[in-house]
């Protein structure tokens, strides 16, 4: 379980192709390698993945085809910056909102405007997201906890981005067209399952 708040952005440094899976070698800070062992949990631009092998550089993770299939993680490539982040501890604060790490979909950057410092990105996101999604409610792009800002349609939405999220994240690398990996947010899902039973 994870809170959406980035701890540090990474890089993928090397990919390996194999049976029915991809390997990934990420370069990461020491902030985050601290105490993170194989076998523990770190999102990867918001998808959860297992640490295979870590060391004092970095680590690396095997991502299975189902992953694969609905993630960013088929598209990576040497040299492409991911945001980290280390699974949390009961007990934390608790900054951001409760995100899984388990990916929903991927997204697409279709505008990006700013005002003053502010920078206001509007994505297009799959429709079984959009429709769980609620204007002021929660939602992880690249595993970043965000407030939609605006709700124009079910598959589109608006967040709004601070100076420091811009500058501590991979957002800042993102032009119109560019892909994020999208996790609506844990209660909705928990709430259409519900009506969907009962209907």
């Amino acid at each position: 379980m994870f809170t959406g708040i980035v701890e540090a952005t990474g890089r993928v440094t090397a990919v390996t192709e194999l049976e029915g899976a991809r390997r990934l070698r990420i370069e990461a800070p020491a902030s985050v390698l601290d105490d993170l062992t194989p076998g523990q949990s770190v999102a990867v631009d918001g998808a959860c993945l297992t640490p295979v092998e870590v060391d004092e550089s970095g680590f690396l993770v095997d991502v299975v085809l189902s992953t694969i299939s609905r993630t960013l993680a088929g598209a990576y490539q040497a040299g492409a910056r991911v945001n980290l982040e280390r699974a949390m501890a009961l007990g934390d604060r608790l900054d951001g909102h409760l995100v899984q790490g388990h990916v929903d979909g991927v997204g697409r950057l279709v505008e990006l405007a700013e005002a003053g410092e502010t920078r206001f990105l509007t994505f297009e996101i799959p429709e079984e997201v959009g429709v769980l999604t609620i204007l002021h409610g929660s939602i992880a792009l690249n595993g970043v906890s965000l407030t939609v800002n605006e709700l124009p349609s079910r598959e589109r939405i608006q967040v709004a981005i601070i100076p420091h999220t811009w500058a501590v994240t991979n957002f800042s690398d993102l032009v119109p067209g560019s892909e994020v990996n999208v996790e609506g947010d844990l209660l909705g899902k928990y709430v259409g399952s519900i009506l969907a039973a009962r209907a």
